[in-house]
C-alpha cells in the first residue's frame, strides 16, 4: 500500500471517529474492547468464566470472557462486571457481542448442554465489594445465539459473531453492575459496551441547548429551554424550545431568538450593525444604511443621530430622514372689515423636507410705539383655530375698535419645537374700525305654549354703538341648523309663533349697529307643549294603553328585543345585521387551544387600526364545510352581536370574507368554570364562589329580559377570565356533539343535556326562562361542589325517573343551607313557582351584604351521596366478600392490592377515602373515581338499610 493511500486512509479513520465521538447521540460508560490490560471482572464460582487474551474480527488484541463447562450437568457459573457510575442517564443501552459453540457438534453433551446464557444488573449508590449475592441481580434477559460456530468453523477461523442489544431502565442509584450467569453453554463473550445517549448542544434560532440526556421512555420527549446567544433576546411570547428525543436527536423546534436592536444575524451569532448603519428593531432582519442628514460613529447603533440643525420629531420613526423647520409662509396678504381680519397666505418655499406643516397666528396689539405690544388675550376669536391651521387663511373676530394690531403667522411642522434657530414668520400690521356689537350673552325664556314660545334678554355687553333691532334665529332640533327662521326685534323680547306641538326648538339671538350684526350668542334649548287630543278620562286612557300593549301595539321604549336570526333567510345578512365584519389581516392566530364542534379553537391577538392589541378566541370553520355548516356556524355569532353585557362573552366580530372563516371573541384566561373549578378544588372562600353565581345570575337576567332562552346553560359553558369574572356563553343554538352519548339524551326534535334540562323540558320541549333557572340550579350545584358532575354516575335513565319521583340533589360539601334552598327553589317542579332571575341575583346579593347567612352549620354532611337503589345499582348487602365486590365493578385486578392492605370485609371498604384507594397503587383517575363512586353508593345503602354507623 503507498504511503498516498495510507495517509487517505488515515484522514478518512479520523473522520470517522471525530463524528462518532463528537456527533454520535451515545455517551460510553464501559467498552470493554478499548481495554488492553486485564479487565479482572468477578467470577463465581472462580473455575467458571475465565479471562483470556484474544483477537476480535479486525485482528485487534481484545481481552474477553469464556465458558465451556458443557460436560456436566447443572451448571451456574456468575461473571460481574466492575461498578459503573451512570451519571445522568436514566435509560441505559448493553450490547453484547459474543460467540457460541453449537452444541450439536459437541458429542457426549446431550441434556447438559445449553445455548443460551442470562443477562443480570444490579443498582447500587457505590461499589459492594467481590461478593456475588444473587438474589440482588435483576433479570434482565436470555440471552440466545442467532449464529453459532462448530469444530470446522474454528479451523477455518469462521467464527460467527453474535451482537445483542438490551435496555436497562428507568435507574434511579447513582450506579449499577452488570453480570452473566452461563447455564451450560459454550461461550466467548468477545466484548460488552454500556452506553447511553444523549442530544449534543446546539445553537438552533439563534438559541444554544446545553447537552441533555435523553428521556427514561422509549417514546419520551425531553422539553429543552434554550438560551438566547450573545447580543439576542426571546421572541415576542415565543420562548425558544427543543425537544430530545430518545434516540438522541433534536426534534420539534417551537419559538426563536432574534438579534436585539443594533446587531443582525450572521451564521449563529448576532453582529454589531457597521458605522454609518442601524437596526431599530429586533423585528427587522438586516442593518440599513443611515437615513438621510443622520449619521453615527459607533457599532451596535439602534438609531442614527441628526447632523446640526436637523431634528428628528418624537413620533418619527427611526427609519425617517432627519429634518429641519420650515421657512417663512410666503405672500402674507389680509381683509379687514370693522373689527374683524382675515388672513391669507401661500406656503413657504422650503417645507423642512417633511409633509406634516401646519401654521400658527400670534396676534398682538399695540400702541403708537411698536415696541409696547401685548398678547390679544381670549377675546379675539379666530376661525377654524389660531394654531394647527392645515389650510392657508384664518379669520380673527372681535377685536377692539379702532386700535392697531400686528399678526405674525409661522409655518410649523414635527421638528419646529425642536430647533434652536431664530422663528421665521410673515407679519402684519392692521388698525382696526368701528366695532360690531358683542354677543347676547343671556337670555330667558318667559312662557311656552303649544305653538309659540316668548322670550327676553339683555343688551350685549358691549354693544359698541346704536343697536337698532335685534335677530332671534330659531329651527327644530333634529335638523339641527341645516332649515332655520328668523325673527326681527326692536325691544330686547319677542314671541316666536307658528311652532309645531311637542317638538324641542333651538333659539339663538344676534344685535345689529351702523357696525353691522354682532355674532350669535349661546344656543337656549325650549320644547314646546304637546297639543290636546281630546277629553278620554284617566280611567279610560288607562284601559286604552293597556288594550295596546297587551296587543303588541304600543312597544316601551329602552326594551331590546333578541331576534332570531334563523328569521333571515340569508344568513350573510343576519350575521352583519349584528356581528362587525373584521379584516383578516387585523388576526394573529397564535396556538389552538381546543376543537369545536366545527373547526379549532385558538388564541390570538386583535389589533384594530387606532387601537390597542387585544387578546381574543378565534373558533374557525374548519375546510371542506357545507352550507348548512357555515350557516349553523354563524348564527352564533348572530345570536352573540346582539348582547353586551359584563356577564356575557362579548363578541368583536366575524370573518366572512376570507378563509378560514373566522369567529372572534374575547379571550377568558381560566377558561370553562367546571375544569377551573376543578383545577382549584377547595381554594375559594363562599363569598367568592357566591360572587361567581351572582355574575352568572345577571348574565342570564340580562339575557332573559331580552327573551333570548339558552337551552343548555352548564358550567362546561361558563368561560371564566383572569379576574374570576365569570361570562355565559356558548350560543349555538344548544347544538351538543355528537361523540359525547353520556352528556346528552335523545328525543323527537334532538338532543338535549339532561342532568341540567328541565323536567317539563325533558318530557315536551317546553325551553322556556324557567327551564334555564332549573339549569342556573344545577350550575349552583357544580360551582358549590367544584366541579362535581350531577348525579355521579347515575345513568341518564336513572337521573329522569328519580327527578320524576321528587329526587333533589343533595348539599354539597359545605353548602350553605340558604344556597341549597335557593337551587330546590329552581329545581319546582311547577316552573311557575321557580324564581325569575331577577329574584335570583336579588337574593344574592343580600347573601353577599350579610355573609353571616352564608355560614355552614356544624355537622354538615361533608360528602354528598345518593340514597337511591334501583335495579340497575348493585346490592352491596348481596356480596359476600371483597374480591365479589371488585368483581362487579369489573376491578377485580385490585383483589390482591386489597387483600394485602387488610381489607378483608365491606364494612372496612366503605370507611376507604380517595386517599386509602390512592395508597393501594390505583394510579389510574378513571379507576380511582369508580372504585370511589361504589365506595359512597355502598355507603348510602348501608346508611338507608341498617341506618348505622358507617360515617359518611
Amino acid at each position: 500500500m503507498s504511503y498516498g493511500e495510507i495517509k487517505c486512509l488515515s484522514q478518512y479513520a479520523f473522520l470517522f471517529y471525530f463524528y462518532v465521538f463528537f456527533f454520535s447521540p451515545s455517551v460510553i460508560l464501559l467498552d470493554s474492547k478499548a481495554q488492553q490490560t486485564e479487565l479482572e471482572w468477578i467470577s463465581s464460582p472462580p473455575s467458571g468464566w475465565e479471562e483470556i487474551s484474544g483477537l476480535d474480527e479486525n485482528y485487534t488484541p481484545i481481552r474477553t470472557y469464556q465458558v465451556c463447562q458443557v460436560m456436566e450437568p447443572n451448571q451456574n457459573n456468575w461473571l460481574r462486571t466492575n461498578w459503573i457510575e451512570k451519571g445522568d442517564a436514566q435509560r441505559i443501552f448493553v450490547e453484547l457481542k459474543f460467540t457460541l459453540r453449537d452444541c450439536n457438534s459437541l458429542p457426549g453433551v446431550v441434556g447438559t448442554c445449553k445455548e443460551t446464557f442470562n443477562l443480570y444488573y444490579q443498582e447500587t449508590d457505590s461499589e459492594v465489594g467481590r461478593n456475588i449475592r444473587e438474589s440482588q441481580y435483576v433479570k434482565i434477559d436470555t440471552i440466545a445465539a442467532d449464529e453459532s460456530f462448530t469444530q470446522g468453523d474454528l479451523g477455518e477461523r469462521k467464527m460467527k459473531l453474535n451482537t445483542e442489544v438490551r435496555i436497562i431502565g428507568p435507574l434511579s442509584r447513582r450506579g449499577f453492575y452488570l453480570a452473566f450467569q452461563d447455564v451450560g453453554a459454550c461461550i466467548a463473550l468477545v466484548s460488552v459496551k454500556v452506553y447511553y445517549k444523549k442530544c449534543w448542544s446546539i445553537i438552533e434560532n439563534l438559541a444554544t441547548f446545553p447537552d441533555t440526556v435523553t428521556g427514561s421512555e422509549f417514546s419520551s420527549l425531553v422539553e429543552v429551554e434554550g438560551m438566547c446567544v450573545s447580543d439576542a433576546e426571546e421572541e415576542a411570547d415565543n420562548s425558544p424550545k427543543m425537544h430530545c428525543s430518545a434516540e438522541g436527536e433534536w426534534l420539534v423546534p417551537i419559538g426563536k431568538c432574534i438579534c436585539k436592536p443594533g446587531f443582525h444575524q450572521k451564521g449563529d451569532a448576532c453582529e454589531p450593525c457597521g458605522r454609518g448603519f442601524y437596526k431599530a428593531s429586533s423585528q427587522d432582519l438586516q442593518c440599513s444604511r443611515c437615513p438621510a442628514r443622520s449619521y453615527n460613529d459607533r457599532e451596535g447603533s439602534w438609531r442614527c443621530d441628526c447632523e446640526d440643525g436637523y431634528y428628528r420629531a418624537l413620533s418619527d420613526p427611526p427609519s425617517a430622514a432627519c429634518t429641519r423647520p420650515p421657512s417663512a409662509p410666503q405672500n402674507l396678504v389680509f381683509n379687514i372689515n370693522q373689527t374683524t381680519v382675515t388672513l391669507e397666505w401661500t406656503p413657504p418655499a422650503d417645507t423642512g423636507g417633511r409633509s406634516d406643516v401646519t401654521y400658527r397666528v400670534v396676534c398682538r396689539r399695540c400702541t403708537w410705539d411698536p415696541e409696547e405690544c401685548v398678547q390679544c388675550g381670549s377675546n379675539a376669536v379666530y376661525a377654524p383655530q389660531q394654531a394647527g391651521l392645515t389650510d392657508t387663511y384664518v379669520t380673527i373676530s372681535e377685536l377692539l375698535p379702532h386700535a392697531n394690531y400686528t399678526f405674525e403667522v409661522e409655518a410649523v411642522n414635527g421638528v419646529s419645537d425642536l430647533s434652536r434657530t431664530q422663528r421665521l414668520f410673515a407679519a402684519v400690521s392692521i388698525a382696526t374700525s368701528q366695532a360690531a356689537p358683542s354677543q347676547v350673552s343671556e337670555v330667558i325664556k318667559e312662557w311656552v305654549q303649544q305653538r309659540s314660545v316668548q322670550l327676553s334678554w339683555q343688551e350685549p355687553e358691549q354693544p359698541n354703538g346704536v343697536i337698532t333691532e335685534y335677530e332671534i334665529k330659531y329651527y327644530e332640533k333634529d335638523q339641527k341648523d341645516r332649515i332655520y327662521s328668523t325673527v326681527k326685534s326692536k325691544s330686547t323680547s319677542a314671541t316666536v309663533n307658528n311652532l309645531k306641538p311637542s317638538t324641542a326648538y333651538v333659539f339663538q339671538i344676534r344685535a345689529f349697529t351702523a357696525a353691522g350684526y354682532g355674532t350669535y350668542g349661546p344656543r337656549l334649548e325650549v320644547t314646546t307643549k304637546e297639543e290636546a287630543t281630546g277629553t278620554i278620562s284617566r280611567e279610560g286612557g288607562l284601559v286604552l294603553v293597556f288594550y295596546l300593549v297587551i296587543n303588541g301595539v304600543v312597544k316601551f321604549p329602552g326594551t331590546k328585543t333578541y331576534i332570531d336570526p334563523e328569521t333571515y333567510e340569508d344568513p350573510n345578512r343576519a350575521v352583519h345585521q349584528f356581528a362587525k365584519e373584521l379584516d383578516a389581516s387585523c388576526i394573529k392566530i397564535e396556538r389552538v387551544i381546543g376543537a369545536g364542534e366545527f373547526g379549532e379553537v385558538c388564541s390570538g391577538r386583535l389589533k384594530l387600526p387606532g387601537k390597542r392589541d387585544t387578546a381574543v378566541a378565534i373558533k374557525t370553520l374548519k375546510v371542506g364545510y357545507t352550507e348548512k355548516q357555515r350557516r349553523d356556524f354563524l348564527c352564533e355569532a348572530s345570536i352573540m352581536g346582539q348582547f353586551d353585557h359584563p356577564n356575557v362573552v362579548h363578541l368583536e366580530g366575524v370573518v366572512t370574507r376570507g378563509k378560514p372563516v373566522m369567529i372572534v371573541i374575547e379571550y377568558m384566561e381560566n377558561g370553562s368554570l367546571d375544569a377551573f373549578l376543578r383545577k382549584h378544588d377547595g381554594q375559594f372562600t363562599v363569598i367568592q364562589l357566591v360572587g361567581m353565581l351572582r355574575g352568572i345570575a345577571a348574565g342570564m337576567r340580562y339575557l332573559s329580559d331580552m327573551g333570548y332562552v339558552h337551552r343548555d346553560l352548564a358550567a362546561r359553558n361558563i368561560l371564566v377570565n383572569s379576574n374570576l369574572v365569570c361570562k355565559v356563553s356558548d350560543f349555538g343554538l344548544s347544538r351538543v356533539i355528537d361523540d359525547d352519548p353520556e352528556a346528552v339524551y335523545t328525543t323527537t326534535g334532538g338532543k338535549i343535556p339532561v342532568r341540567w334540562t328541565a323536567t317539563e323540558a325533558i318530557q315536551y320541549r317546553k325551553f322556556t326562562s324557567a327551564s334555564d333557572v332549573w339549569s342556573y340550579g344545577i350550575v349552583m350545584w357544580e360551582v358549590m361542589s367544584y366541579g362535581e358532575r350531577p348525579y355521579w354516575d347515575m345513568s341518564n335513565q336513572d337521573v329522569i325517573k328519580a327527578i320524576e319521583e321528587g329526587y333533589r340533589l343533595p348539599a354539597p360539601m359545605d353548602c350553605p343551607p340558604g344556597l341549597h334552598q335557593l337551587m330546590l327553589d329552581c329545581w319546582q317542579k311547577d316552573r311557575n313557582e321557580r324564581p325569575k332571575f331577577d329574584q335570583i341575583v336579588g337574593i344574592l346579593d343580600k347573601m353577599i351584604r350579610n355573609p353571616n347567612t352564608l355560614k355552614t352549620p356544624v355537622g354538615t354532611c361533608t360528602r354528598p351521596i345518593s340514597p337511591l337503589l334501583d335495579q340497575s345499582t348493585p346490592d352491596f348487602t348481596t356480596f359476600r366478600s371483597v374480591g365479589d365486590w371488585l368483581e362487579a365493578i369489573k376491578m377485580e385486578r385490585y383483589k390482591d392490592s386489597f387483600t394485602a392492605a387488610g381489607y378483608s370485609s365491606l364494612e372496612s371498604v366503605a370507611r376507604m377515602s380517595i386517599e386509602d384507594v390512592m395508597s393501594l397503587g390505583i394510579t389510574l383517575v378513571g379507576h380511582q373515581k369508580k372504585i370511589m363512586s361504589s365506595i359512597q353508593t355502598m355507603r348510602a345503602q348501608m346508611l338507608h338499610l341498617h341506618g348505622t354507623g358507617v360515617q359518611v
